[in-house]
């Protein structure tokens, strides 16, 4: 339980709070100004995020600190006593039975109901519960208030050089209370430009009926003897003014009150004028603000000419009382820096830091996802293929046509080749084990290297170097077998010359009709011949196939530089082209397996050779 403080104070320097829904910015803005007042521990002690518990991560001057996060108001004030102000973002829709349950809460004593539009009787409603407790609540429709030096209520203040300026790290001689919240930061300012600053800044809020008005908080000040003198910014509509001038002339209020009603530019509307607040309406002459100034005049108080005049009037009233030894400034306390948010600072160009990672294919930091430079909004609208979209993030621009078209065939024929293979055997057998999809479609792709898949970066590395080196056929079958390695891309387990596979056959013919040349391909299939002479099924495969052409693609063609043709063997892009296709065969073959409701999978014994000692017996 907090420290019990005197009824005229709603904070001090140790008050903490609960913020109702996750607003990042207010919460960090709460601490920075903890920073600068020299507050010792964060004045927000927790917040209430109804979508989930946990922590929130932010700065209290240079070093991070984790405010908790729970998923209800009563959960959030059983494990924070202390915290004595509730401040509720939430919507106008749920602000009441919000209010309404904090106010119920015994450790709760000041409540800042951000929302506006509450509906006018349930704003009353919560008026007059919260009265009836001795408790407080400030607003609706209002940016709330604060104590300087002490606490402030989300973005009461504004930013943290407009805190700085307007003298609010420490405490004032001014009570400043003002209906409007905007009004209330621009009062803040002049204030301090006239005097040693307010000590308590309050903006009650707009609507017709809040929940504290400005007569209860210019009592409050009344009472506190820090406060020496009050400053008040009321408008046109309503009788709260009047009540102030009666609390002069009996001297409930004593102190100088120096006080401006605005909407005096109503008189020259020929109709009646809503200004920007609910309440903001004069109903008949009293009602005016004209009027209002006029009463307050009479009954004492301290009233401008205009509001340009305010501050002057306030400078007028506070010398004054400087002059009679009421107020005695003090010398200012030191302001600790509050470092600027990285963030801020690198969009403002203050700051320039090297980035960790490069990216030269895609960018979504701007209005629109580009690749390559492309804005995907033109990749959808011009028609771009899958082809497409492989050259401008793989190769960094737009191929040709019958590059990106070869591509994309590549994918197609390569995208799956029955569930026997390790991939997508793999990809099955985790299906079944009840694994999700990234589980079941990841245990395939690892299965992918040197013996699966791994042929069409052998395959085009190899036959490449052969052709380049100008060895005939026969020479380059010999040197292979002298080093004992089998020739990727050639041979089948099925297919042969007999029964060719027909994605050879497509990729060949696909190639020699729209290839500038094939010479890799036409090299690779004398290669063939003489394979073949020897077993039927040394053909060349489709990953023979595809990896060679890939290179006669490339080095045929004047889009390509050497250095890239020797990046995609270095780098292994074509191994990325067959993780890629064959990835949509396992996607397959896992929905297949789950839509069939597949058992386990146990390899049937008849399929195993076991080859152990003898039983023993002992």
């Amino acid at each position: 339980m907090v420290d019990a403080k005197p009824d005229y104070l709603l904070f001090d320097k140790n008050t903490t709070s609960i913020i109702y829904g996750y607003h990042q910015y207010a919460i960090q803005r709460m601490l920075d100004f903890d920073y600068v007042c020299g507050r010792t521990r964060p004045s927000v002690a927790a917040i209430v995020n109804v979508e989930c518990s946990g922590w929130h991560k932010a700065f209290f001057g240079k070093k991070e600190v984790l405010v908790p996060m729970y998923t209800t108001t009563r959960e959030a004030a059983q494990m924070h006593p202390d915290a004595d102000v509730f401040i509720n973002f939430a919507s106008y829709r749920s602000a009441y039975p919000t209010t309404k349950e904090a106010l119920e809460i015994p450790t709760i004593w000041t409540l800042a109901v951000i929302a506006e539009g509450v509906p006018e009787r349930r704003a009353k409603e919560l008026a007059m519960l919260a009265k009836q407790k001795g408790k407080w609540i400030i607003g609706p429709a209002t940016v709330g208030g604060l104590m300087a030096g002490a606490f402030k209520i989300a973005n009461t203040g504004g930013t943290i050089d407009n805190i700085i300026a307007s003298k609010l790290n420490r405490p004032g001689s001014v009570g400043l209370v003002s209906i409007s919240g905007g009004m209330s930061n621009e009062m803040n300012n002049i204030v301090a430009r006239n005097s040693d600053g307010v000590y308590e800044s309050i903006a009650t809020g707009g609507d017709v009926f809040p929940g504290s008005t400005l007569m209860d908080h210019l009592l409050r000040y009344e009472a506190n003897p820090e406060i020496k003198m009050l400053v008040c910014l009321g408008e046109l509509g309503g009788n709260e003014e009047y009540r102030i001038s009666d609390a002069l002339k009996s001297k409930k209020i004593a102190k100088p009150l120096v006080i401006w009603v605005t909407g005096t530019c109503a008189k020259i509307f020929t109709t009646d004028v809503q200004f920007g607040h609910a309440a903001a309406k004069a109903e008949g002459i009293e009602e005016t603000a004209d009027a209002k100034n006029k009463a307050l005049s009479e009954a004492g108080a301290y009233v401008p000419k205009s509001f340009d005049d305010f501050g002057e009037k306030i400078r007028e009233v506070y010398e004054q009382l400087k002059a009679k030894g009421t107020i005695v400034e003090k010398p200012e306390p030191a302001i600790p820096q509050v470092p600027e948010d990285f963030s801020a600072a690198l969009k403002a160009e203050k700051i320039r830091k090297a980035p960790n990672i490069i990216c030269t294919i895609s960018d979504d930091s701007g209005q629109e996802l580009t690749y390559a430079g492309y804005p995907i909004s033109q990749v959808i609208e011009k028609g771009f293929t899958l082809g497409d979209v492989i050259g401008l993030l793989w190769f960094k621009r737009k191929l040709p046509r019958y590059a990106s078209d070869f591509i994309e065939m590549a994918l197609k024929i390569m995208a799956d080749h029955g569930p026997c293979v390790s991939g997508a055997h793999n990809a099955i057998v985790t299906a079944r084990a009840g694994k999700d999809m990234m589980s079941s479609v990841a245990s395939g792709i690892l299965t992918i290297g040197p013996r699966f898949g791994g042929a069409i970066d052998d395959a085009a590395r190899y036959f490449k170097s052969a052709y380049e080196r100008k060895l005939t056929p026969k020479q380059f079958m010999d040197e292979m077998k002298a080093q004992g390695i089998k020739i990727p891309g050639i041979g089948h387990r099925v297919k042969s010359v007999q029964n060719p596979d027909m994605r050879v056959t497509l990729l060949k013919a696909y190639a020699r009709k729209n290839f500038p040349a094939t010479p890799l391909l036409d090299y690779a299939l004398k290669v063939e011949k003489l394979t073949t002479e020897k077993k039927n099924n040394l053909i060349l495969n489709v990953d023979g196939c595809v990896g060679i052409l890939f290179m006669d693609m490339m080095m045929n063609s004047k889009e390509f530089k050497k250095h890239e043709v020797e990046s995609v063997l270095e780098l292994g892009y074509l191994n990325g082209l067959f993780v890629l296709s064959r990835t949509i065969g396992m996607i397959g073959h896992y929905l297949d397996q789950k839509r069939l409701k597949q058992p386990l999978y146990r390899h049937p014994y008849d399929d195993v050779t076991y080859m152990l000692p003898e039983v023993r017996q002992e």
